[in-house]
């Protein structure tokens, strides 16, 4: 796999962080805004997961992604990027803090 990169940049919404270097191999970038400060690090690690799952994926581009032992993520289009976000009714807040611990802890 090429390189990709996890960028974050603190706005007065939350922390955003995207990836660097998907669109590269033909993928669009995944970027996750509104973050609270305190899930920054494991967020950058769940951006890296999806990250290495939609490029062992090939060029399509999945409306979810399963991480770990069987955890769903949805993913929407947004012009140019991919945003991970919770299943259907699912509060976002909760949702991300929940996916960190399932996933690394």
């Amino acid at each position: 796999m090429a390189e990709v990169r996890i960028v974050g940049a603190e706005h007065l919404d939350g922390l955003e962080l995207r990836t660097q270097g998907l669109v590269e191999q033909g993928l669009p970038e995944l970027c996750a805004r509104g973050l609270p400060p305190y899930l920054g690090q494991g967020w950058a690690r769940v951006l890296a997961a999806l990250a290495q799952s939609l490029v062992a994926g090939g060029a399509e581009i999945p409306d979810h992604v399963i991480l770990g032992t069987g955890v769903r993520v949805r993913l929407i289009r947004e012009g140019d990027l991919l945003l991970p976000v919770p299943p259907d009714g699912e509060p976002t807040g909760e949702w991300r803090r929940e996916l960190v611990l399932a996933l690394f802890c």
